[in-house]
């Protein structure tokens, strides 16, 4: 169903052999490291659907997503390369206000049968979907894990049985993320991305935001405003439509070959009035 050859080439790894501990350290870090979290779709006007195949195949194109994109189409990957996979409902508890939750605002990955001395279950935390957090895949054992410059935390969920909490680094653009123990199915996100992709009230739809997670830290591009947390904190806000097209590049990857000329000057015009919108509220 997707072009595995194409996708291990556009994450720049070759794998070989049954599936490892190891092997999926490495493919998690790669893609996290080369497709980024972005929802320049809905700024572009491009509605997408949940659908994985869809996902991995503008993936392949150079292009990146959020959760339901980016696990979506990380779960088909995996299960071609013979990982047992399961997807499963989350929600994310962010910094402001609202309570935990598994509203299916966001879409969980685990990874089973991969057994190790600290982890003699074998299952794993596997999300590509989290922005500013995971690096590494995380044993699915309650404890405190250090990645990088960030600490996380994986305990049992306080409002969903059976499921798990997973708490973010403080530093971090929310506190946690809560997901159900039962496997669930693509067509449960539909609704919820919907929401997120043509809502006034999603930050999608409010802020053009891209992510991108490395070993050393986070670049987060919010509006035209660039920053870096982890192993250095810098920010800078582009002022010019090929400047900020630049950072869109060098930093996040991102080319947008399929983007005209007469949509980068609309976008950047959307873009820009946003962020004087913005600066003349603070």
């Amino acid at each position: 169903m997707i072009d595995v050859t194409a996708y291990l080439r556009r994450i720049g790894v070759k794998v070989d052999g049954p599936p490892s501990v190891e092997s999926l350290h490495l493919l998690h870090r790669a893609h996290i490291e080369r497709v980024p979290y972005e929802c320049m779709e809905i700024w572009l006007g491009r509605p997408t659907t949940v659908d994985p195949v869809e996902s991995a195949a503008r993936i392949v194109r150079g292009r990146g997503g959020y959760c339901y994109h980016l696990n979506g189409a990380f779960s088909e990957l995996l299960k071609a390369l013979g990982y047992r996979v399961t997807r499963h409902r989350g929600g994310v508890q962010g910094r402001a206000q609202g309570p935990a939750n598994v509203d299916g605002g966001h879409l969980v990955l685990t990874v089973s049968g991969l057994p190790t001395p600290d982890n003699p279950q074998g299952r794993w935390l596997v999300d590509q979907g989290l922005g500013d957090a995971l690096h590494d895949p995380l044993p699915l054992v309650e404890g405190t894990y250090r990645q990088g410059p960030f600490t996380y935390g994986l305990r049992p969920s306080e409002v969903e049985p059976g499921g798990w909490r997973f708490d973010h680094d403080p530093r971090g653009d929310f506190l946690g993320m809560d997901f159900c123990g039962v496997p669930a199915e693509m067509r449960e996100f539909a609704a919820m991305h919907d929401f997120l992709s043509t809502s006034p009230d999603s930050g999608f739809v409010r802020v053009a935001t891209i992510q991108r997670r490395d070993a050393g830290g986070v670049d987060v591009m919010r509006g035209l405003i660039l920053s870096r947390r982890g192993d250095r904190e810098h920010s800078l806000t582009a002022r010019t439509e090929r400047d900020y097209f630049q950072i869109l590049a060098d930093v996040f990857g991102l080319h947008l070959p399929d983007v005209t000329p007469l949509e980068r000057a609309k976008l950047w015009q959307r873009l820009w009035t946003a962020h004087e919108k913005w600066s003349d509220s603070h």
